[in-house]
C-alpha cells in the first residue's frame, strides 16, 4: 500500500468516524461502553477532532508528489 493509498483510507476512516458521532449528536443514540453511559457532550471534540483528520488527510492526498 502506498503513501496516498493508506491517507485516502484513512480520510474516510476519519470521515465515517466523524458521521457517526454527528448522527449520535443529531438523533440522541445513546453510548454505552463497558456499562458506562458516555455523556453527548464527549461527542462534540470527537467530531472535531475526527473531522480535522478526516480533512487534513484529504488534504494530504491531493499533495503531488
Amino acid at each position: 500500500m502506498n503513501q496516498k493509498t493508506f491517507t485516502l483510507t484513512a480520510g474516510v476512516v476519519f470521515a465515517l468516524v466523524a458521521g457517526m458521532h454527528a448522527l449520535r449528536l443529531l438523533l440522541g443514540w445513546e453510548a454505552i461502553i463497558g456499562g458506562w453511559q458516555v455523556p453527548r457532550w464527549v461527542s462534540w471534540p470527537a467530531l472535531a477532532l475526527a473531522g480535522f483528520l478526516s480533512y487534513t488527510a484529504f488534504t494530504l492526498t491531493k499533495r503531488p508528489g
